[in-house]
This record gives C-alpha cells, sequence and structure tokens, in this order.
C-alpha cells in the first residue's frame, strides 16, 4: 500500500476511485469500520464506493492498493452486489461523525468532527485518531480542536440520542441532491431523521424528490407539522402532490391547509389526477412565457439552476394568464433552436406549433410512446379548451416506467464474488 501513513476520513469523501489502469471506478461515499472491545482501536474493513447508476459497493481494504491525495487505488477486481450493512459494522462519516465523546483524563465532552486512520505494520488499518472539537479548561478556550488517540475517548459504544450532523453534511456539502439522497437511504432511520431535521428547507426537499416513497414519509413524519409544510412548499408541485397522495388523508389535508395557498392549490388540482396518466405525471411549472418574450428572455429564464435539464430544454408559450391553467396555448420553443436564433427575436418566430400535446388523462403508455414518437424530454399537457395545464419530462415517465424498487434491485454486472 502506497500513499500516507496516516489518512483523515471526512477528506475521503468524494475522492475518485480509480483501477490499475487508471479508469475511474467510482467515488468514495464512506469508510466500514468494526467496534473493538476495550480501548482497541476499529479496525477498518473497507469503503463503500459508488459505481454507476448510484450504486453503492463495498471495496475491501485488502483491495485498496492505494490511498493518496485527491484519490483511491484499487486492485480493479471488486464485487459489484450492492453493500449492505452487517450488524457489526459501523459507518465512520455516517454514524461516527458528530458523536458526542468524553475525554477519559478530564471527563469533558467533546463532538467527533473527524478521525484518522493508519496502517499498521500487520498491514491492518485502524481507526486512530479521533479529531474533537469541545470546550473545557484543559484547552483553554471553548470550541477549540484536538486531535486524540482512540484510547483517550469513550462514548462510541452506546447509542446517541439527538446526534447532530454538522460535520458529515459538511463532509457531504459538495453532493448534489439525489447523491445526498442515496446517503441517506443506506444510513438508520434515527440517523435520517437527524440529518434532515439539520438540513434547510430547500435542500431537505431536493433530496426528498430523490428518496423511495417509504423514505419520504418517514423523514416527513419525523418533522414537526409546519416544518413539513414549509418543506412541501420548496417541492416541485408534481413531487409535493406524489408524496401527500403517500399519506393518510387526516395528516394530508393538515399539511396542505398549513401550506401557502398558492402553493397547496398547485398541489391539490395534481391529486385530482389518476397517477399514472399525464396529468398525474405532469409538474404545473414548466417554463411559460407570453407571446412576446424575445429569445433572450427565453435564455434567461431556462438558465434557472433550479430547472431540471428535461424542464430547460422547451418553453411554453402562451396567452395570459401565465400561470398553469394558462390562457390559450401557442406553442413551444425548442432551446436548441431558439440557440440558433439572434437574442432579439421573438420566440413567437421560431416556435413548433404542430404539436397537439397531451390530455391530462392520457395513460402513462400514451405518454411515453407520445416522447419517443417525438424524440421530446418534455411535453405540454392541454386541457379540452386547449390551455397549459403543465407538463411532462422525461424523468418522471421514466421513474414510473421503472419497477418500483429500482433505486435498490440489484443489477447483474459483477467482476469477481470475493465476500466483504
Amino acid at each position: 500500500m502506497s500513499g500516507p501513513t496516516r489518512v483523515y476520513v471526512a477528506r475521503l469523501a468524494g475522492l475518485p476511485v480509480y483501477d490499475p489502469n487508471g479508469d475511474q471506478v467510482g467515488k468514495v461515499r464512506d469508510v466500514v469500520a468494526m467496534l473493538r472491545q476495550g480501548t482497541q482501536p476499529p479496525r477498518v474493513l473497507g469503503l463503500v464506493v459508488e459505481v454507476f447508476a448510484r450504486r453503492r459497493i463495498f471495496v475491501p481494504m485488502t483491495r485498496v492498493t492505494s490511498v493518496d491525495v485527491g484519490h483511491v487505488i484499487t486492485t480493479g477486481l471488486v464485487n459489484m452486489r450492492r453493500f449492505e450493512q452487517r450488524a457489526t459494522e459501523i459507518l465512520v462519516l455516517g454514524e461516527m461523525l458528530d458523536r458526542t465523546v468524553t475525554v477519559r483524563e478530564t471527563e469533558t465532552t467533546g463532538v467527533v468532527f473527524d478521525m484518522a486512520m493508519e496502517q499498521w505494520r500487520t498491514k491492518d488499518w485502524v481507526l486512530s485518531k479521533v479529531a474533537v472539537r469541545e470546550g473545557s479548561k484543559r484547552f483553554r478556550r471553548r470550541g477549540q480542536s484536538h486531535v486524540l488517540d482512540w484510547s483517550e475517548v469513550s462514548g462510541f459504544a452506546h447509542v446517541e440520542q439527538g446526534q447532530g450532523a454538522t460535520h458529515i453534511l459538511a463532509a457531504f456539502d459538495s453532493m448534489r441532491a439525489a447523491d445526498l439522497a442515496a446517503v441517506l437511504h443506506d444510513l438508520s432511520p434515527k440517523r435520517r431523521k437527524e440529518i434532515a431535521a439539520a438540513l434547510n428547507d430547500e435542500r431537505l426537499a431536493d433530496v426528498l424528490e430523490e428518496l423511495p416513497d417509504d423514505d419520504q414519509v418517514e423523514i416527513l413524519a419525523g418533522l414537526d407539522t409546519e416544518r413539513a409544510a414549509d418543506v412541501l412548499e420548496e417541492m416541485s408541485p408534481d413531487d409535493a402532490a406524489d408524496l401527500i397522495a403517500e399519506l393518510p388523508t387526516e395528516t394530508a389535508e393538515r399539511l396542505l391547509t398549513l401550506m401557502e395557498p398558492d402553493e397547496a392549490e398547485d398541489v391539490r388540482r395534481l391529486l385530482t389526477y389518476e397517477e399514472r396518466t399525464a396529468g398525474g405525471l405532469m409538474t404545473s411549472e414548466p417554463v411559460i412565457l407570453p407571446v412576446d418574450a424575445t429569445v433572450a428572455d427565453a435564455l434567461a429564464h431556462v438558465r434557472n439552476a433550479e430547472l431540471s435539464p428535461a424542464l430547460a430544454a422547451m418553453i411554453y408559450v402562451c396567452r395570459p394568464p401565465l400561470e398553469t391553467p394558462t390562457g390559450r396555448f401557442i406553442g413551444v420553443g425548442h432551446i436548441q433552436r431558439l440557440l440558433r436564433e439572434p437574442p432579439s427575436e421573438l420566440v413567437s418566430a421560431a416556435l413548433d406549433t404542430d404539436l397537439d400535446g397531451l390530455r391530462p388523462d392520457d395513460s402513462l403508455t400514451a405518454v411515453s410512446k407520445y416522447l419517443a414518437t417525438y424524440n421530446l424530454v418534455a411535453a405540454p399537457v392541454l386541457d379540452d379548451e386547449g390551455r397549459l395545464l403543465g407538463a411532462v419530462t422525461v424523468d418522471d415517465v421514466l421513474d414510473h416506467l421503472l419497477p418500483d424498487d429500482w433505486r435498490e434491485s440489484d443489477q447483474t454486472q459483477e467482476v469477481d464474488h470475493d465476500a466483504s
């Protein structure tokens, strides 16, 4: 094994993992360790590595040939079976950061913000150091940090209620919402609840949209009612409607009552449609512009970082009012086409007016065929009077075409069958 003899675990989060040929295998998402009796430092068993399709696999430390600044290198022989945590294992980032521990010598407490692992002469990797931030007379001023030997602290053996999440979120700060959702899915319900409590409303809403239904309901149930309503307001209306549909009727109605009236109205309207129809799939907030908008206006709107790529691929031109349900629908503007037009040109001069649009009661199959026929990643949904009700995007269609457990189901490709 090459590289530094001591590695701080929080710095491993997100590091690329390469095979011997220099091809990237995935990214480090966590470190798996096993606690031992007494003051013996935990043995590091391996790494949780995210590979294709946000799949997490276990890479034993025996397969890791180098841990260096900026990357990890493996032998290239890894088991592609999905990682499943065993009862005797602990996730260092997911479960040990933000733990409150006691310094044995002084009986003062502190919060763990990092841990260091190192390789012993036996070739085993262990968690040898604990980075603690504490306030005590020993370190003179409150909040000072110190790196201690594993044997100098206690408190990891018991389950801590109300564990914080400041430092795990700092380690995962640059993650996309979908990646953080995958991390949360692999943690215990207790830890998911604690991390959800530490996220701001907007970030939590983005993460919830990427989680399976069961996780969404569990996390929302762990929030106080007013905060749950605030988070639902931050979600896209179609995702909020899908989540509310999973809740008991009384709970759903209470949350809708607490939401801002305009936000609740959009969600209530979406809830009137069957789930596997264009109306049930659509979002009520596509990019809608008036007939006198310019190409520059359209490009400015689709630059919004909160838009998904599918929603940003098309703008919808309508008569007033411009909120759904709109006035008469005129046509769509494909951004790829608009990029070839002068910024001062009216979008109405470059519209695709040949698309008839979907109807809200069109089936999932009909929606899929429509997108495939016209090579689209999004499509307008119109009522009988030709008003725009919303837009269906290909990502929502795929989410309903795939099996309910597609985020968790095993894939068949495997390389090597070593047990973890």
